[in-house]
């Protein structure tokens, strides 16, 4: 229904007594004393003042607002790494399947196997591209799934009795939820800098470890963009001090089939599900941050996960869970997504890392002779570049509206400064990568004064950001 306060233009412009655009269904509920259901406050004391308007002009007024609206089926969005990308429809028909999609979290077992099968599959499916055994799709989101693998690995030491490890180290190319999740779970966090490459600077890291370290972690690749280099001495250095070497794998799209984590020397990580593997998740919602782990540490992970016994799925308790992290059993949907993006690229899953990094290195190679490239070198599914002298990354990403583009992610990675983090993924062509090259070539010959300007195309002009987060107007 259209609210009183956003239809004042509708109702002055387009109403007009007496019209109208709907017919409401016969009134099902009888002999019900409101005044006795509802509390007062709740009560209206007259009708609202709602548009009088017939049926076209109120489907022209919700078109109109969200042709007001971005999305990833209009137009190429520079951060896919969000999930903002082209996700298969042939994913979304399987998860509205109403055999999935009518199943109750509470269904019994016997009525459920078709999914218990979906979900150990995938299980088996995401070991096998981390070459990690131990699988738990329990997590809801990526986050999560960072602060469910550091509350193994806390659980490992206290069965263990080591109560001296009481430090996770972070490195400064981190995600933000990092630091976050290690404080969460109970530890000190520890920042390390990085090398001339963007790498974490193994010498620092050497002197930072010691008997008080529990894990590392680590993105590879990083938001740099660039792939660790020196994992496996990382990895060394970790185990070497009876320490684990976490992996936050939000960047699994740049090396699935090409780079297995426990081969580097992983000992636990997280997949974001809803990014690689094909949820639509701009936006927030829903996700799942499903988790993989070695053997040692396979018996502390979240209730439940799904093993086969003889014909039959059944939910297992491992031995020495954390406990549950979720209400039931995960996000199903994304799960589904997943299974089903993956049954559907099978082996051919490493092209799905070829092309996001060949994307990647072709918009880094065209704009590498106007923009600032602070790590120059073959970088993985995203590239992070810098504004040409004298111009800001903000006035660049307002700009790019005009040119119906999204920006990208400014001003991150911290380590860099007037970051812009570009990701392509790996579903755009290179006619579109051309266009929005083309669009940042243009930008960047722009005068000052006019990229102050801009945008000038959208809805609304530039925002006070920093009032807009604190004083937030959520209604139009």
């Amino acid at each position: 229904m259209l609210s009183e306060k956003s239809l004042g233009s509708l109702i002055r412009d387009k109403g007009r007594e007496g019209r109208r655009g709907f017919t409401l269904p016969k009134n099902d509920v009888e002999n019900v004393d409101l005044g006795k259901v509802l509390p007062k406050k709740a009560l209206r004391d007259e009708k609202p003042r709602l548009a009088e308007v017939d049926e076209p002009t109120v489907v022209r007024h919700y078109t109109n607002l969200s042709r007001k609206n971005w999305g990833i089926d209009t137009n190429f969005y520079p951060l896919g790494s969000c999930t903002m990308k082209h996700n298969p429809r042939a994913n979304e028909a399987a998860a509205a399947n109403p055999g999935f999609a009518s199943l109750h979290p509470l269904q019994p077992e016997k009525q459920s196997q078709g999914a218990l099968r979906v979900m150990h599959e995938l299980q088996g499916f995401l070991a096998e591209v981390s070459g990690l055994p131990a699988v738990s799709l329990q997590p809801l989101a990526g986050a999560q799934g960072e602060l469910t693998s550091i509350l193994m690995v806390k659980k490992f030491f206290e069965d263990a009795g080591d109560s001296g490890r009481t430090t996770v180290i972070v490195p400064s190319t981190a995600h933000g939820t990092n630091p976050a999740t290690a404080t969460m779970a109970g530890f000190k966090s520890k920042e390390i800098g990085v090398d001339e490459h963007g790498g974490v600077d193994v010498e620092e890291l050497r002197e930072a470890v010691d008997g008080t370290t529990a894990a590392l972690m680590i993105t590879n690749p990083n938001t740099c963009g660039v792939y660790e280099r020196n994992i496996s001495e990382i990895a060394e250095i970790l185990h070497g001090s009876g320490a684990f070497l976490y992996m936050d794998g939000a960047n699994m799209n740049a090396n699935m089939g090409r780079m297995r984590p426990a081969e580097a020397g992983v000992d636990i990580m997280h997949y974001n599900l809803h990014k690689t593997f094909s949820t639509p998740h701009g936006g927030g919602g829903p996700g799942c941050g499903a988790i993989a782990s070695t053997e040692n540490l396979a018996p502390f992970r979240p209730d439940p996960t799904v093993e086969k016994h003889g014909d039959e799925f059944h939910f297992v308790r491992p031995e020495k869970s954390i406990g549950r992290v979720a209400g039931f059993h995960g996000n199903f949907g994304p799960i589904l997504r997943a299974w089903n993006y993956i049954k559907m690229h099978g082996p051919e899953l490493r092209d799905v890392t070829d092309m996001a990094v060949l994307n990647a290195n072709y918009v880094r190679a065209k704009l590498g002779g106007t923009y600032r490239v602070p790590y120059n070198e073959l970088c993985k599914h995203e590239v992070v570049i810098q504004p040409p002298e004298g111009k800001r990354a903000l006035d660049i990403a307002k700009g790019l509206i005009d040119h119906g583009y999204h920006p990208p992610t400014i001003y991150f990675p911290l380590v860099v400064k007037e970051a812009m983090l570009i990701e392509p993924t790996e579903s755009e062509s290179k006619e579109t990568l051309d266009d929005f090259i083309g669009a940042m070539l243009e930008l960047a010959e722009t005068s000052e004064e006019d990229l102050e300007a801009s945008p000038t195309t959208a809805p609304t002009r530039r925002l006070d950001e920093t009032r807009a987060a604190r004083q937030l107007k959520a209604r139009w």
